[in-house]
């Protein structure tokens, strides 16, 4: 790396994504595909990181995604991504999502998930992206969290390659 790069707070990354679910994102019970949320929470987690590195991104790992609640046909999906954890070239982001009923207002949490992206050069090869410098205590402790769950993906990773 030539320069260092200027670090960026989370909050510079947040990403919101509002959808109407709609009859092509449900199955004949009237619930939405767990694929197309994972779809969702893909791109709200890209956004996120683009946002952070400036740059086009790629995911490479899903690292938990969790379904709490049905989405039902008509729910309006909210979808909050913010980075989490920066690596030298690794970008994690947390998602969040939420289902709300549009005539009562009732809002669901409904899935969370954590998502890793990095950004590729002209090579194909991850590069530098900028670090994160939370500006919470907050922040600092997600940002601690992410580290270790870093630290258990490479260890996964070197024991499935050995």
């Amino acid at each position: 790396m030539d320069e260092l790069l200027p670090g960026k707070p989370p909050s510079a990354s947040r990403t919101v994504l509002v959808q109407l679910m709609g009859p092509r994102d449900a199955n004949n019970m009237g619930y939405v595909h767990g694929g197309w949320i994972m779809k969702l929470v893909d791109e709200a987690g890209a956004l996120a990181c683009i946002r952070h590195a400036r740059r086009r991104v790629v995911t490479v790992a899903v690292d938990r995604m969790d379904f709490r609640q049905p989405i039902r046909l008509g729910d309006l999906v909210t979808l909050t991504a913010e980075v989490s954890y920066v690596g030298m070239t690794s970008m994690e982001t947390e998602v969040h999502v939420t289902a709300e009923n549009p005539v009562t207002g009732e809002c669901t949490v409904t899935n969370m998930a954590y998502l890793v992206y990095v950004a590729p050069g002209e090579d194909g090869r991850p590069v530098a992206v900028p670090p994160l410098t939370p500006e919470t205590e907050a922040e600092r402790q997600r940002m601690e969290e992410g580290s270790q769950r870093q630290a258990y993906r490479l260890e996964q990773r070197r024991r499935s390659e050995s």
